[in-house]
């Protein structure tokens, strides 16, 4: 037992309060004591208690009405009932409450010890099962999530914490680093995970058809179509790159977050709706404000719950990961043997710059193993392009131009996966000095 243990006595009697907070005390507890049952309830209003032990008479109230009390304060605490008579009744009506155990006068000293020490092995039973649970959903929630690096923790961290919520959510990151795939973990992660995820694409749609998907159409005489935001339910709506919906139906938009309700193309009445929310964008949506292009009062409306989802060039140790994750992918789609990449080839996609992102990584992976003859990747597999690799050779047999055009190449490639000059230095084996002698000869762009 540990002294942050506390324990609140809810006694009416002075001398069996008194011996029971003395003993208590000596056993390392933290122990407050009431004797009404008014006392009890404003003491577990100011801390959480981790055990009441309660008489069931008390001068203002009753034990039994006084432990329903507490639990709707602190769903957690554990309740001891204390009775002068242990009678089958009681125990059932103590029980039936919801207290764990109860006490009978005298208080035997040994027989509390026990009660509380079988008690706090059931709470931390029950708190590695709810920790395992927690992680198992975890695991689920985030299955398709591939990577350890500290922002993909600490993005997942914020997207825990946002998940529970029903709130609406606004992703912003460049293209391709997996804004869908991240909505879509939210989705799974949250209250109405067992409800609709649906999509679409702000962009991609000419505005009549866009509107009659977003927010239904009644013109047709049959097969009248609900809209998105009405067929998903509780579940969540994920509107791809918001910046470039059209004025008209951001106003429509907006009132379908403000007052939960849309008017369907060619309806004269509006219908509820209760979809979650969950926008992305590649633009910075506060420039489009200024530029008169997004409406401020929605930009205020999807902005309060803003995440960045980090480009792959913050999050490099997850390219190993997510290598061997897209080559598992693409493997078993082309029903190829290919297993792994080599050392040097991870090394020289670390050092890319990705400016597609883990799309274009997926992209380059999935040429990969439909070049490699092995059962490893190596850089002969890789996009040719994709580190500068296909640059053209210098127009000149003279071995000294074309050493210093390769040089160029490595010192750039080494720079790029090692952005530290003096760890980029201590790899080419070079001094620093060297090292900014030669990014200057050779003109390389930082």
């Amino acid at each position: 037992m540990r002294a942050t243990k506390s324990i609140l006595i809810v006694e009416d009697e002075d001398i069996i309060r008194t011996t029971l907070r003395e003993f208590l005390t000596g056993e390392n507890f933290e122990v407050a004591a009431a004797g009404t049952v008014g006392e009890a309830i404003e003491l577990s209003k100011e801390r959480d208690f981790d055990v009441a032990i309660c008489d069931v008479q008390l001068p203002d109230g009753d034990g039994i009405q006084l432990l329903n009390k507490l639990q709707q304060i602190n769903p957690q605490i554990c309740v001891l009932v204390i009775t002068a008579y242990a009678t089958v009744e009681n125990s059932v009506e103590a029980f039936k409450a919801g207290a764990f155990d109860y006490l009978v006068k005298p208080v035997i000293f040994d027989d509390l010890l026990n009660k509380l020490e079988r008690f706090f092995q059931y709470q931390n039973l029950f708190l590695e099962n709810q920790a395992l649970r927690r992680e198992l959903s975890r695991r689920e929630d985030f299955d398709h999530i591939v990577g350890s690096s500290k922002a993909l923790d600490d993005l997942q961290e914020i997207i825990r914490k946002v998940a529970v919520t029903h709130s609406n959510v606004l992703l912003v990151g460049e293209s391709g680093t997996g804004k869908e795939l991240f909505a879509r973990a939210i989705h799974s992660a949250g209250p109405k995970s067992q409800e609709k995820f649906l999509a679409i694409n702000c962009g991609t749609h000419p505005l009549e058809i866009l509107e009659a998907q977003l927010f239904g159409d009644n013109n047709r005489t049959e097969n009248k179509q609900p809209g998105i935001l009405l067929h998903a339910g509780e579940g969540t709506v994920f509107l791809d790159e918001i910046s470039q919906l059209p004025m008209a139906t951001q106003a429509k938009l907006l009132r379908a977050i403000e007052y939960q309700e849309v008017l369907p193309v060619g309806s004269s009445e509006t219908v509820r709706v209760n979809a979650r929310l969950i926008a992305s964008t590649t633009n910075d949506l506060l420039r489009e404000v200024a530029d008169g292009n997004f409406q401020e009062d929605l930009f205020y409306r999807l902005d309060g719950v803003k995440i960045h989802i980090p480009p792959l060039r913050e999050r490099l140790d997850d390219i190993p990961e997510l290598v061997d994750f897209f080559i598992a992918k693409h493997s078993k789609a082309m029903g190829k043997r290919v297993m792994s990449a080599t050392s040097e080839t991870i090394r020289l996609l670390m050092s890319a710059q990705w400016k597609g992102n883990v799309r274009q990584l997926d992209n380059a992976i999935q040429r990969a193993v439909m070049m490699c003859d092995e059962s490893q990747i190596t850089p002969a597999d890789l996009p040719p392009d994709l580190l500068g690799i296909s640059q053209p050779l210098p127009d000149t047999d003279d071995l000294r131009s074309a050493l210093r055009h390769y040089e160029c190449l490595h010192i750039t490639r080494v720079l790029r996966q090692w952005p530290d000059k003096r760890e980029a230095a201590r790899r080419l084996k070079l001094g620093l000095s060297s090292l900014y002698r030669k990014i200057e000869e050779l003109g390389i762009d930082l």
